[in-house]
């Protein structure tokens, strides 16, 4: 479906036509409709799918129908994201469909200083777009007023309540009207979306475009099994012998991305780690590298699995499997985006087949396995155990960083997985 048939005016068909689209996608094509009829709203959306844009474009239009004159501006839609990468992101796509319009946009984050953005928003500001714990830095010293918010947007709400900011969210509530659109994008629907959609949303149309937790159909995954002692050697030979210029590899804990980057770098591979113990700075530069093709490999921990938008990005590697099974569509829904191919390899050891198991049994199918001639793994390796659950990234907001679990879930007793993969070996596979 074209643009031009949603009922968007003339000024952002013009902006949407400077950045070449013509089409809209499913998310679009269902969810602008919807919002630009004022109604509340809970779309189901994985990463890829163009649901920015899906909220931004009738967020715009929204607005412009009753532009502020000049003056003081006051905030009048608010847009939550869990992760300092995905705000910036979010502005600048605000910043690009409105630029043929009389708004004006920011961007608060953690991680760096507060002043300017204090500055910034007493400029007056129509949109606003943050994570929750800067913008309850705001909110506490009375430098932000959030009374006459019209829109709110909750984007990657599910992974937001993963990273513990429900209280936060709630904290955020307390200071808007009550009478105000709602807009919740989420790609999974735990129990703890739901609480939160019958206490925040009024009688919302509901908008699916993909199935709960299935990975885009234009990904191809395959597994590598290889031993945990041999990971880095195989990840080097596939980026070197497949002459791989773009990938980006997720590793589960921070002091694993920086002692990967190190080992591809001795390897004469470029690349860079990004997680939360990075500076804003750093991890600002490493995403504006890999994207110039400067840098070759960008290694992540989880806080990238959502909220980098790297355009035509071909190569997705899950170093480590994650602990939650879920995270693996997250992480592979960085390619593939947008109807484009993509590829999602796993270099899976015997510890990681219970993991493995879960992965397939989420996505109800088996994933192609495939031994590389020299990186066969030894069947007589006993596996060790992995502590399941979610470790929680850090560098969203200073509240983040202090480890608060998210409501209802208990932190992972030492050793509480252990055992859980013993008997399971490549052996038993049949993948050899």
């Amino acid at each position: 479906m074209s643009f031009e048939n949603l009922g968007l005016s003339a000024e952002l068909l013009r902006a949407i036509a400077d950045q070449g689209y013509t089409e809209a996608t499913p998310v679009q094509q269902q969810a602008i409709p919807v919002i630009l009829e004022g109604r509340d709203i809970l779309a189901g959306a994985q990463t890829g799918t163009g649901k920015t844009a899906g909220f931004t474009l009738p967020l715009l239009q929204i607005l412009s129908q009753h532009a502020q004159g000049k003056g003081q501006r006051p905030v009048r839609a608010l847009v939550l994201t869990p992760t300092r990468e995905l705000a910036a992101q979010v502005e600048q796509s605000v910043k690009t469909y409105g630029k043929h319009l009389p708004l004006n946009s920011t961007v608060i984050f953690g991680g760096v200083k507060i002043n300017p953005q204090i500055a910034q928003l007493r400029k007056g500001v129509d949109i606003l777009v943050a994570t929750p714990g800067r913008l309850l830095d705001h909110l506490g010293q009375k430098t932000l007023n959030l009374s006459h918010v019209e829109i709110l947007v909750l984007d990657e709400a599910d992974r937001m309540l993963d990273m513990g900011f429900i209280h936060d969210i709630r904290k955020v509530l307390a200071h808007l009207p009550e009478e105000r659109q709602n807009l919740m994008f989420s790609a999974t629907y735990s129990n703890e979306i739901k609480r939160l959609t019958s206490t925040m949303l009024n009688n919302p149309a509901m908008v699916e475009v993909a199935r709960r937790n299935v990975a885009a159909e234009s990904v191809e995954q395959l597994v590598h099994p290889v031993d945990k002692k041999r990971k880095p050697a195989l990840l080097s030979y596939l980026i070197g012998s497949k002459n791989w210029k773009q990938v980006l590899v997720f590793t589960r804990t921070k002091h694993g991305a920086n002692r990967l980057a190190k080992h591809l770098e001795k390897d004469g591979l470029s690349a860079a780690p990004i997680h939360g113990n990075k500076s804003q700075g750093a991890r600002t530069r490493a995403l504006a590298g890999f994207k110039k093709g400067e840098i070759r490999v960008l290694v992540a921990t989880d806080i990238a699995a959502r909220g980098l938008d790297i355009v035509q990005l071909p190569h997705v590697v899950n170093y480590e499997l994650p602990n939650v099974s879920e995270d693996y569509v997250h992480r592979i829904g960085r390619t593939g985006r947008a109807g484009l191919e993509g590829q999602a390899i796993s270099l899976v050891c015997v510890d990681e087949l219970k993991l493995l198991k879960d992965i397939e049994r989420l996505l109800k199918r088996d994933i192609p396995k495939e031994v590389i001639e020299d990186f066969e793994p030894d069947p007589d390796i006993k596996p060790e155990p992995i502590q399941n659950g979610r470790n929680r990234p850090s560098g969203g907001g200073r509240r983040q960083q202090r480890g608060r679990p998210s409501g209802g879930h208990k932190r992972p007793r030492a050793g509480a997985n252990k055992g859980n993969n013993g008997g399971n070996n490549w052996r038993s596979t049949g993948t050899r």
